[in-house]
């Protein structure tokens, strides 16, 4: 049985960067700036043998509940009373505050085991943090280098013997099971079959949209509990945090991400890496939900993170959150459709859910079109039905003649799924227009039922079997 630990401390000693190391990634933002971390992240640890849960949380501060740094504090509590462990981070260089006394009483009550972490030991004149660490009453400090990667032996030690050696190196059993890798190109060439969508393999998801569409709120409901930081105040999620959950037996990992605005407005660096964290965040899921806020909808920015996430390639559905606020709720359902459909045309078919984050209204519907959105954004079709339907589509309306001679498609086949792809064999490829690009994605997803989800199309010049030969004389 595995245990899980939390980092805990005041602001600015270096929790985010030992978070960082202990998972091997740069998963966590750091800055200078004090409170960077708000909400609590998890992420699977190794140190020197050792495999735990760790948790990053935002810093420890007296602050009203009412608050955003006491609604801060109680999300840091959470994690303590979760966590098997708490590694409280204490800044040597800078040395002792009383914060820090009081964040020792804290823990001390919660009566269970803290290793004690005096930070930046690495530093000169840290000596004297490193002795005022032991009035805290918590035993003995290690000292260590969150920046450097100095002293996780001496952190190893110590949280083995805070633990229990039988605890630390327990062992779980892991089930294996295959992994879902997607067909490359060269195998879906000559692929005629029509896979099974499998509803049981975890699915993830994003959730974008402008700052205070009420993300965080929406993954509360869908959790019951209040696992992210939420408020009255703007651009509260910072890092781009992942929650799992079960929807009908379908393991479900969230992510939330912080506030998307224009990019002319985002200055501060770290609004930047916020923006950064959320990109990845979108590359990484494999449906992303766009968040509008229903009372002001198809803002600027609304329209450009929807094509964002298009670009992406990523399967995409519209949530009309706040929806408890509308008054006259048909007429306004009336207006959003037509202006999906006019403002959006590059997602033709676009599925959008009016929704409350706040009373969980719509939330069954929204995961449904989720699930039926990524179903979509999977699916194959087979070479023998995409090639009688390119006959009859050139039948219908034949290509445009370059020179006096007609373009001809030749073979269709579908190359890649997650999303679409599709290679279409013909002459003059360089000349065919846009316009029937438009024509024929537009068919597909009328002809195969593939709304809303990216589709691509790539042409590809037949060979002239002759043209080696023209060359030779």
């Amino acid at each position: 049985m595995s245990f899980t630990v939390a980092i805990v401390g005041r602001p600015n000693v270096g929790k985010s960067t030992l978070f960082n190391r202990l998972v091997g990634k740069k998963l966590a933002l750091v800055d200078d700036t004090p409170g960077v971390t708000r909400d609590r992240r998890p992420g699977d640890a190794r140190l020197m043998g050792l495999t735990f849960t760790i948790i990053d949380t935002a810093g420890l501060e007296e602050a009203d509940e009412e608050s955003l740094q006491g609604r801060m504090r109680a999300q840091t509590e959470a994690a303590i009373d979760e966590a098997d462990l708490s590694l409280f981070v204490v800044d040597a260089k800078n040395g002792l505050t009383p914060v820090d006394t009081a964040l020792a009483e804290m823990l001390r009550r919660r009566g269970k085991p803290v290793v004690l972490v005096a930070n930046k030991s690495e530093a000169r004149g840290s000596d004297s943090g490193f002795y005022d660490a032991y009035t805290l009453g918590l035993g003995e400090p290690t000292p260590i280098s969150a920046e450097h990667g100095q002293g996780m032996i001496d952190l190893r030690d110590a949280i083995v013997a805070a633990i229990g050696k039988d605890r630390a190196y327990a062992k779980e059993d892991v089930a294996v099971t295959d992994v879902d890798i997607p067909p490359s190109e060269n195998e879906a060439d000559g692929e005629d079959e029509e896979p099974i969508y499998d509803d049981t393999k975890p699915l993830r998801v994003a959730i974008v949209g402008r700052p205070n569409a009420g993300k965080s709120t929406l993954i509360n409901r869908f959790l019951g509990e209040d696992r992210l930081l939420t408020g009255p105040e703007a651009g509260i999620t910072r890092d781009s945090i992942s929650v799992e959950w079960d929807w009908r037996g379908r393991t479900i990992k969230m992510f939330d991400t912080a506030g998307m605005r224009r990019k002319a407005r985002v200055t501060e660096k770290l609004e930047k890496l916020s923006v950064a964290d959320a990109l990845r965040a979108i590359r990484f899921a494999e449906t992303v939900v766009i968040v509008f806020d229903a009372t002001i909808p198809f803002e600027k920015q609304d329209l450009q993170i929807v094509d964002l996430v298009l670009r992406e390639g990523r399967a995409a559905v519209l949530a009309f959150n706040k929806w408890d606020m509308i008054e006259d709720r048909q007429a306004v359902l009336a207006d959003l459709r037509e202006k999906t459909d006019r403002l959006l045309p590059q997602a033709r078919g676009i599925r959008a859910v009016p929704i409350s984050g706040q009373t969980g209204w719509g939330l069954d519907k929204l995961m449904q079109s989720i699930i039926d959105t990524d179903r979509v954004w999977n699916k194959r079709i087979s070479t023998a039905k995409l090639n009688r339907w390119l006959e009859t589509q050139q039948i219908l309306h034949p290509p445009p003649a370059v020179s006096g001679r007609r373009i001809k498609l030749k073979y269709m086949t579908q190359v890649k799924a997650r999303p679409p792809a599709f290679m279409i064999s013909c002459t003059r490829s360089d000349a065919l227009p846009e316009s029937y690009t438009r024509y024929l994605i537009n068919g597909l997803r009328a002809d195969f039922d593939m709304p809303s989800v990216p589709i691509r199309i790539h042409f590809r010049s037949a060979e002239n079997p002759f043209e080696s030969k023209k060359k030779r004389t």
